[in-house]
């Protein structure tokens, strides 16, 4: 195809980039705020969750609460609430926890991973509310988890602490029992149900900013639990990152995984209609996944959702843990193989064959749904951004070309550039952002 190929621009955002600089000291001032010694005593054992998700800093974050739980004279313990995650087996969770940096030895506290749950009871719904054998059995528990905004499923409660304790700490059972009866509907039922039941002492609610970088810690009280998930995501909402266009002929998205979203990738950036059908918004018409990352472990859940992808992305899927996966949620066109192609330039190639002027070709590359301070854009979608704020554009095109291997060349590192530092840019108006409260580093 040679120097028939677009030209592409570099494009960078400018998001709220405000971050906790010293996580750990923020944790532990939220550990001196709650004063949590009136409620243990020395010597009794707790259970700290930690998730499938790559959450910024989370070595650090989990040794710390580790650290903070052993200054209140506790032996902590760390157990996998991924739900179905890791293939639903406790060797595929312990290793999940090893490919995010949880280990003994980096943590300084045992693992304990289990599927083994204990039926807690019935929603009204008929849905049975299951939690973790292991945290039941220790005094206390302490749930950690990011929250932001789901992918499948809009609500006042959706990724946080209480879907840690519905869903995550409910194991495959659990999930299923969650997905089932549907997770807007139950997973504030059945976190207040485990709260009751369960021996939950706190939960540290974090938040990170558009670049993925800790932006707000929070640790919050049993019955604090559904307010505090509440009140950050309306400012988790505020800070997802999305692209800037509503209309593409053409979307290359570098790789997916579960690392980057629960769905693969974020349905919040390439539209819940490719997952449940619906109008098309944003109407990306041929979305293309050219690679999947080594933290999703094979789990392809979302690849469903492409329209073609590349022979690399299949030779790489675990059937089993895709298929767990997809089996726990009830979404079975979550893990439908799109048309996989030899390599990148033979997947762009046929792609762009069926458009009828490719030099006007509307077409974006991304990195992926998380990473999208910098990417990638044809030439008939400069307008449109000149007119955004807060957007800066390299106006020295680069030629879209494809190594030996027909890998695509340039590499995605190369649109994150700090292109503020180069002086052919122009600089769009900065966006104002309203907000109902000043941010607070440390709390809300």
């Amino acid at each position: 195809m040679g120097n028939s190929c677009p030209l592409m621009y570099r494009v960078k955002q400018r998001f709220d980039t405000a971050a906790i600089t010293d996580v750990p000291t923020a944790i532990r001032k939220e550990f001196l705020r709650l004063d949590l010694k009136r409620r243990v005593k020395p010597g009794q054992r707790v259970g700290v969750t930690v998730g499938s998700r790559g959450i910024d800093r989370l070595t650090d974050i989990v040794t710390t609460v580790v650290d903070c739980l052993r200054d209140l004279e506790l032996k902590p313990f760390i157990f996998p609430a991924m739900g179905s995650h890791g293939r639903a087996t406790s060797d595929g969770q312990a290793e999940m926890l090893r490919g995010l940096g949880i280990s003994e030895a980096t943590v300084k506290a045992p693992i304990i991973s289990s599927m083994d749950v204990a039926f807690l009871d019935n929603l009204d719904s008929g849905a049975r509310v299951h939690f973790s054998k292991d945290a039941m059995a220790a005094d206390h528990v302490v749930v950690i988890n990011r929250v932001k905004p789901h992918t499948a499923f809009h609500s006042d409660v959706e990724s946080g602490l209480c879907k840690m304790l519905a869903v995550g700490c409910g194991k495959h059972e659990g999930a299923v029992n969650m997905h089932k009866f549907g997770l807007a509907e139950s997973i504030v039922p059945a976190a207040e149900m485990i709260l009751r039941q369960a021996p939950v002492l706190c939960g540290l609610a974090l938040v990170e900013n558009s670049l993925d970088k800790i932006q707000m810690v929070r640790l919050a009280l049993p019955e604090e639990f559904v307010a505090t998930d509440r009140k950050l995501l309306i400012h988790a909402r505020r800070l997802l990152p999305r692209i800037p266009l509503e209309d593409l002929d053409i979307l290359i998205v570098d790789e997916m995984g579960k690392d980057i979203s629960g769905a693969g990738m974020d349905t919040n950036v390439i539209g819940f209609w490719r997952r449940d059908g619906g109008e098309c918004i944003p109407h990306y018409r041929t979305l293309i996944v050219l690679d999947i990352t080594k933290e999703s472990h094979g789990n392809a859940l979302g690849i469903g959702m492409a329209d073609l992808t590349t022979r690399r992305v299949v030779d790489k899927i675990d059937f089993k843990a895709t298929y767990t996966n997809a089996l726990t949620t009830g979404i079975w066109a979550s893990v439908r193989t799109p048309i996989a192609l030899e390599n990148d330039k033979v997947v762009v190639e046929a792609v762009l064959s069926k458009i009828s002027s490719p030099d006007r070709v509307r077409m974006a590359r991304i990195r992926n749904t998380l990473m999208l301070e910098n990417f990638w854009i044809t030439e008939a979608l400069l307008p449109e951004l000149d007119a955004h704020k807060g957007i800066i554009i390299d106006e020295t095109p680069v030629q879209l070309e494809f190594d030996k291997k027909g890998r695509i060349m340039p590499g995605p590192e190369s649109a994150e550039n700090n292109l503020g530092a180069r002086p052919e840019i122009k600089f769009g108006q900065d966006r104002e952002e309203n907000y109902d409260e000043p941010f607070r580093s440390n709390s809300y």
